[in-house]
């Protein structure tokens, strides 16, 4: 008997709350109750400077780890992080693995014969994006970063494109007098 009260107090208290809701509200069919706009106090953290953007030609990111299936995962990802991004991948491949190998005594005094081996792989991933920029490489990085898994390494490597200097640009042979006879 408990249950049916406690459920009809429930039915009423809603009621309460939508008739004290809708009193307050215009009747319109597309009444929406987040509809609020938040303002905030504190200043936007953007902040736009008059130096140019960094470009880079290209930006390697070169993932290592000891499980292959873990590695193919994140290869996945990072390449669909890419493209939703709208960043052009220059190639994704496959590095060859390392095997490192070492051999151990199984008895500490005798036996020299009676030897194990263990083994270490390290599987690698490279994933190259061309002509990035900086602001856009520092937020994919940074993302991918976040999400790395455990067991896994990355490395990155970034070749940026810089403005060849003025003193290349002057041609070095206007200062020489040319010869108008033809030579002999």
């Amino acid at each position: 008997m408990a249950a049916p009260v406690a459920l009809g107090r429930d039915i009423c208290s809603l009621a309460r709350i939508f008739v004290g809701i809708s009193s307050h509200l215009p009747l319109t069919p597309s009444t929406s109750f987040h509809t609020g706009v938040v303002f905030s106090s504190t200043p936007s953290s953007i902040t736009v400077t008059d130096e140019p953007d960094t470009l880079f030609q290209k930006v390697s990111v070169l993932v290592k780890g000891h499980d292959r299936a873990v590695l193919n995962s994140y290869e996945f990802f990072a390449t669909m992080a890419a493209k939703e991004l709208g960043i052009t991948l220059d190639k994704v491949f496959e590095p060859p693995k390392d095997i490192e190998r070492l051999t151990l005594l199984k008895s500490i005094h005798i036996y020299k014969k009676h030897r194990v081996q263990y083994e270490m792989r390290t599987h690698y991933r490279c994933i190259e994006l061309s002509h990035v920029t900086g602001s856009t490489a520092q937020v994919y990085l940074e993302y991918i970063q976040r999400n790395l898994t455990e067991g896994v390494a990355m490395e990155v490597t970034k070749t940026a494109m810089e403005k060849v200097p003025d003193h290349i640009l002057e041609s070095m042979w206007k200062d020489q007098p040319t010869d108008d006879k033809p030579s002999q």
